[in-house]
């Protein structure tokens, strides 16, 4: 539940502060009437994201158990590479993002509302279906360690949390270091698609797809045993299995190692010089005019 509750409030908050930013400029610039398109482009993303989120979750239920572990095995996988794409874009555009999106409204206020309605589901559908696929493969990942619902309520109650603090950016009653807030936040997501990915692993062996099902790296059920609240902490939370493959480690330690090594250099070793007065950071104030 605190994975999927962390996952829903960043990934969640990245889509309130697109839509944040393009209401502000559209209310800033005096095209008040353009909202109503940019609000249904909001509306279709969403309704497109909650579709493919059901689809997931109640599409392979009739298929046999081979079949359903080598489709989710295989999103899991899809669902690791997207996220991974998704926390080095953000650490190399966040200070940019303000600026792109004025550049895409601008052209599209150009075309009409339509196009408008389109720069919104397109901005905002590609944060809401990353989010399900991710939120998805986590879910399947942390199954059987409490309350089949957890994981959405965890989910549900980030994302809930994302837009209560996109709104009170947008009114500016909250200040946030975002930078520093996607940054730390990235490393628990690396950690996080690191677990997944191993899961993803042991189901393609599951499937057959894989070899190697009963050569186990290590097995710390007696220590750690899974129904135990520390076990079951570790697995919502990190997606730590007690017996592990021999494959799902070296999976597990070869993405871990070399995209946390880049994802901090990205983030902190490219951090751009302060200038010698004090300044605003451009991430804290997204939503600014």
């Amino acid at each position: 539940m605190v994975a999927n509750y962390l996952i829903g409030l960043r990934e969640g908050l990245e889509a309130a502060l697109v839509v944040s930013i393009l209401v502000a400029y559209l209310v800033k610039s005096g095209r008040r009437e353009q909202l109503p398109a940019l609000w249904a482009g909001v509306g279709v993303a969403v309704v497109a994201s909650l579709a493919f989120g059901a689809i997931l979750t109640f599409g392979p239920s009739g298929l046999s158990f081979e079949a359903q572990e080598a489709i989710g095995g295989t999103l899991s996988i899809v669902a690791v590479g997207l996220v991974t794409w998704m926390i080095f874009w953000m650490a190399r555009t966040a200070r940019h993002l303000k600026a792109d999106l004025h550049h895409k409204l601008d052209d599209a206020l150009g075309a009409g509302k339509q196009a408008v309605l389109v720069v919104a589901m397109l901005a905002v559908g590609r944060e809401g279906l990353e989010t399900a696929l991710f939120l998805w493969a986590s879910a399947q990942a942390t199954s059987g360690t409490g309350s089949t619902f957890a994981p959405l309520v965890g989910a549900a109650l980030g994302l809930g949390t994302a837009v209560l603090a996109g709104w009170l950016i947008y009114r500016g009653a909250l200040k946030l270091n975002l930078r520093v807030f996607f940054a730390w936040t990235g490393v628990f997501l690396v950690v996080v698609a690191a677990g997944v990915l191993a899961y993803g692993i042991h189901d393609l062996q599951e499937a057959g797809i894989l070899p190697g099902l009963n050569t186990l790296a290590f097995d710390v059920s007696a220590t750690i045993p899974p129904s135990s609240w520390y076990g079951s902490l570790l697995k919502g939370v990190f997606n730590f299995s007690p017996a592990t493959t021999v494959l799902q480690a070296v999976a597990w330690v070869a993405y871990l190692v070399p995209t946390m090594y880049l994802f901090v250099r990205t983030t902190w070793g490219s951090a751009p010089a302060r200038p010698s007065s004090p300044a605003v950071t451009p991430a804290v104030r997204a939503t600014a005019a």
